[in-house]
């Protein structure tokens, strides 16, 4: 079993959650409290990986911080290397590719908070950022918990956009995913249904907490 793998996967995809909680939430916010009319465009952009070919996403991302787009210049600069088929090209790619995973529950469980509550926290002078943080956030526990498990499990079984960005480099940008394809390229079933067999069973347990966290969330009353 391709432990190096394993272990690359589960830093990305809690870096990946990491960034997604510090970005999503507050573009959640923006889009459900936001009064701009054209705010739906930007839901559809978040939600465009939903539908995009992985492979088509990372071509563009790949394109994006390349060595010829002023991204990937900016920071070959600052780093001394440049950002595809590295660990933090991956990282790019994975919080755009996972994005809708987090943003949605974070925005579906924002828009749910009674407005009235809010208004009147408003109305006696509370801010909206000490809204947010005091009514918002404790209100919404069960859509910040599925976003933050979704945004993991759905980072830890990537392959296109990870094979796109980052290739192939062993201890570097080798997934799991990318190491279960390597072992049944080589015809090499045995390690191959090892591999899977554990993240089939990880996927399995994380998906499983969450559906039993909301339960426990759900039964308990709201005020």
């Amino acid at each position: 079993m391709d432990w190096t793998a394993i272990w690359l996967s589960i830093r990305l995809a809690s870096a990946t959650t990491l960034v997604l909680l510090a970005l999503g939430i507050p573009l959640a916010y923006w889009i459900v409290f936001s009064p701009r009319r054209w705010k739906f465009l930007v839901e559809a952009v978040v939600a465009l990986p939903l539908v995009l070919p992985p492979t088509v996403l990372g071509f563009y991302v790949l394109v994006a911080i390349g060595p010829l787009s002023p991204v990937g210049r900016a920071y070959a600069r600052l780093a001394g290397h440049g950002l595809p088929f590295t660990f933090e090209g991956l990282l790019i790619a994975s919080v755009l590719y996972s994005m809708p995973f987090a943003v949605q529950p974070f925005a579906a469980e924002f828009a749910s908070v009674d407005r009235r509550l809010l208004e009147a926290s408003w109305s006696l002078g509370v801010s909206r950022l000490e809204t947010f943080r005091r009514i918002v956030i404790p209100l919404s526990v069960r859509g910040l918990v599925t976003g933050i498990i979704l945004s993991f499990a759905h980072t830890l079984g990537e392959f296109g956009v990870v094979l796109m960005v980052g290739g192939n480099l062993p201890g570097v940008t080798r997934t799991v995913s990318i190491s279960i394809y390597d072992a049944v390229q080589s015809l090499d079933y045995a390690a191959a249904s090892r591999t899977s067999l554990l993240l089939l069973i990880v996927s399995f347990l994380i998906l499983a907490s969450t559906y039993s966290l909301q339960r426990s969330i759900w039964l308990r009353p709201r005020h």
